[in-house]
Parts: C-alpha cells; sequence; structure tokens
C-alpha cells in the first residue's frame, strides 16, 4: 500500500513539474512573440496619390461588386470570393518586365499556401481585349501557375481599371498617373492583401521575395484568426 501512495504522489509531483513548465514555456513565447495584429486599412491611411479624392470620406472600405471571366471561361462576382481570403494583383500576359517576377513569386506564394483552406489569388489583366480567357489559360500554364485557388481574370477594362483604382488602390489613379502625369495604363507591382469580409489588410512588393514572404505570413495569420 506505502508503495503506491509513494508511486502516485510521484506521479502526481511530475504532472505538476510539466503543468508548470508548460506554462512557463506558454508564457515565454508570448514574451517573445506577442500577438500579431494586421491593421483594416482604410483610404485615409494610404498614400494620397493611390486614392480618388472622393473615396478620402469612406469609413469602412470594402472592396465594390465585379462581374469578370476567369480563365477557365467561367463568370466570376464578388460573391465568388467573398469569405476567402484574397490575394490581388494586375499584370498583362505580353509584359516582359515586371509582370513575369511577379507570377514567379506568386507560384510561390500558391506553394507556401497549397495545404490551406479559405485563400485565393486574383490575377486581373489590365489588357483584357488581348488577353482573352484562352490567352490567359494558356498563360497559367506556361508559368506553371495553375491552381484551383487561383484564378485569371478579364473582362471589361473600365471595369478592371475601376478595380485597380477605386477599391484595391493598387496604383496611381488617372490624374496623376504614376510619372506625375497623364497615365490611363495599369501597370504596378502591388500586390493586395484583402480579408474574408473584403476589406483591406496589406499592400506587398511582387517584384520582392521579402515582401511576399510577408504577404505569406500575413495571409496565414489571417487564416488562423478566423479559425
Amino acid at each position: 500500500m506505502k508503495d503506491k501512495t509513494t508511486q502516485s504522489h510521484v506521479s502526481w509531483q511530475l504532472m505538476s513539474l510539466l503543468s508548470t513548465f508548460a506554462v512557463a514555456v506558454a508564457a515565454g513565447v508570448y514574451i517573445l512573440y506577442p500577438s500579431k495584429s494586421i491593421p483594416i486599412l482604410q483610404p485615409g491611411d494610404l498614400n494620397p496619390a493611390l486614392v480618388d479624392s472622393q473615396d478620402w470620406s469612406r469609413e469602412q472600405h470594402t472592396i465594390a461588386p465585379f462581374n469578370l471571366i476567369n480563365h477557365l471561361g467561367d463568370s466570376i462576382q464578388l460573391e465568388d470570393v467573398l469569405g476567402d481570403v484574397i490575394i490581388v494583383d494586375f499584370f498583362f500576359t505580353r509584359c516582359a518586365t515586371i509582370c513575369p517576377i511577379m507570377t514567379s513569386n506568386l507560384t510561390k506564394v500558391r506553394d507556401e499556401l497549397d495545404l490551406e483552406m479559405g485563400w485565393r489569388i486574383l490575377s486581373h489583366s489590365v489588357t483584357p481585349e488581348a488577353d482573352s480567357a484562352s490567352v490567359l489559360n494558356a498563360y497559367a500554364k506556361r508559368m506553371d501557375a495553375e491552381h484551383e485557388n487561383w484564378w485569371f481574370l478579364t473582362g471589361d477594362k473600365k471595369e478592371i481599371y475601376r478595380l485597380a483604382r477605386r477599391s484595391y488602390f493598387a496604383c496611381y489613379d488617372e490624374a496623376r498617373g504614376g510619372d506625375g502625369g497623364m497615365q490611363d495604363f495599369v501597370h504596378t507591382e502591388n500586390v493586395v492583401l484583402v480579408d474574408q469580409k473584403g476589406r483591406l489588410r496589406g499592400f506587398y512588393d511582387g517584384t520582392s521575395e521579402l515582401s511576399m514572404n510577408q504577404l505569406v505570413e500575413d495571409c496565414q495569420w489571417l487564416l488562423q484568426e478566423k479559425k
């Protein structure tokens, strides 16, 4: 009887020590790595050159409705992506400068998120008159950018440019342009992170591997936050 009592006491002490150790580890992790937070961005938080003057008054900005076509020929609307964390970029298939770099970097983002649920990449063509669904499909294959969660989008040029300038604030507005003058052409390295409610959460340089690594981290945080 005495041996059993002793064994029980030792087991209790061991469990107590393990519990104390676990609490200490958790506290240490919390101190070293405080809880992450990603701000919800409003137009007033952004570079004024990116924001149309009439957008400054918006207090709760969300992505506007849209109706586009993906590289598979399917009609895509806002309702099809709400509820997902969305990664957005703007490109065109004949681009020989930053676009291939951005698409290549996004394939690495895709690989990092492959096992996660609830995310989607939306790549918008800024030359939709040249980039039909079939052209986009061929581009996705050529760039090894195929994935069920990655859509290359085409459609009405005015709608795509309105999304770029008024929803995602990914590029300079028409009045300013990237060079300080008139520019009716969207060409930007900005990649935009949007949360499950259609709110802006971050901007990243699509040509920078370091910036894309940060995008993956922030995207994973949003996915875990929902859980």
